[in-house]
């Protein structure tokens, strides 16, 4: 009796779990759902037209190389709208991000590579696949961590698969193919930091690309110990010629051994530098309107005098 009656609770549970994802479904809240689908075929027709012969001789001319940094500068743009509160000129700033990409989409389609119809749909693969917690059978992450947690499980068996399909895949015979007929060698493995772009600011990577090594176990024990290791770094740079590459070089290495700090003390190693040159710029601003307002310019102050104007601005 009791194991048919458990029996009966198994075989229960997943209409049980049915009722429950409907339940889900019927209180998720759809206003803010929208129907792009004109808006966007008919800017997917402008981007189009734009590179026709008869079109714009600038928009013709482009290569995914050329308008490379104009993708990194319009994001920054709507960084800048986001952190201001600005929505009103956030619309346009995001509005000139996808332009970048639906002008690179357009370049490759012309190319025969692909189209943006493409990137759409592994757009919406990859998130679908990196959400198991919402659209699979995992379970539901309970916080925002739990969440991380899932990507990099799912983003390191996205990895070794790419690597199986490149050590036996089709793909890597035809490039050993290739490769002895003087083409292209087999691709290599991709390794635990090839996904972290070489293109990211400075801080950034550092910060991406030290975490990924300590997952895998390179860490340090302690804050401490990243301590020492920076005022080691800091004895090899004063070691090295005043000027020379080695010196730059040593200098970079205290710059990502303090990085490795900001990691260990949960700080965001670029959003903190980001932090502290606004607050700078700030300060600065006020130093030249106290400036104006004794009808004086900043230039024309002995540097005591602008260490005195700055010692009052932080005081207000």
């Amino acid at each position: 009796m009791a194991r048919d009656a458990a029996a009966g609770e198994k075989n229960a549970a997943p209409a049980g779990a049915e009722v429950g994802r409907e339940a889900a479904a019927a209180a998720r809240n759809r206003a803010t759902r929208a129907d792009a689908r004109q808006s966007f075929d008919a800017l997917t027709e402008t981007i189009w037209r734009l590179r026709q012969p008869d079109g714009c001789p600038w928009d013709r001319e482009q290569t995914h190389a050329s308008i490379a940094k104009n993708m990194i500068e319009e994001a920054y743009e709507a960084v800048d709208c986001i952190e201001a509160g600005n929505e009103r000129h956030l619309r346009e700033e995001l509005g000139d991000v996808l332009m970048q990409v639906m002008l690179h989409a357009q370049i490759a389609a012309d190319a025969g590579a692909f189209t943006i119809d493409d990137v759409v749909a592994d757009l919406n693969e990859k998130l679908i696949r990196r959400h198991p917690h919402v659209f699979g059978e995992a379970a539901g992450a309970q916080d925002a961590e739990a969440v991380l947690d899932i990507w990099d499980s799912v983003k390191r068996a996205e990895r070794a698969q790419r690597n199986a399909d490149a050590a036996a895949g089709e793909d890597a015979a035809a490039a050993d193919e290739a490769g002895a007929a003087g083409g292209e060698p087999a691709p290599a493995p991709e390794g635990l930091l090839d996904s972290v772009p070489k293109a990211f600011p400075a801080l950034m990577q550092a910060q991406k690309v030290s975490k990924r090594a300590a997952k895998a176990g390179f860490e340090w024990d302690t804050v401490a110990d990243v301590w020492d290791k920076v005022a080691e770094e800091r004895v090899e740079f004063e070691a090295e010629e005043p000027g020379s590459p080695e010196r730059a070089l040593e200098f970079g290495d205290m710059l990502f051994a303090l990085v490795n700090v900001a990691r260990k003390e949960g700080i965001d190693a670029e959003e903190a530098l980001r932090a502290s040159t606004l607050k700078f710029r700030a300060r600065w601003g006020a130093m030249e309107a106290a400036a104006r307002g004794r009808g004086v310019a900043l230039e024309d102050l002995s540097t005591s005098e602008l260490n005195e104007l700055w010692d009052e601005v932080k005081r207000r």
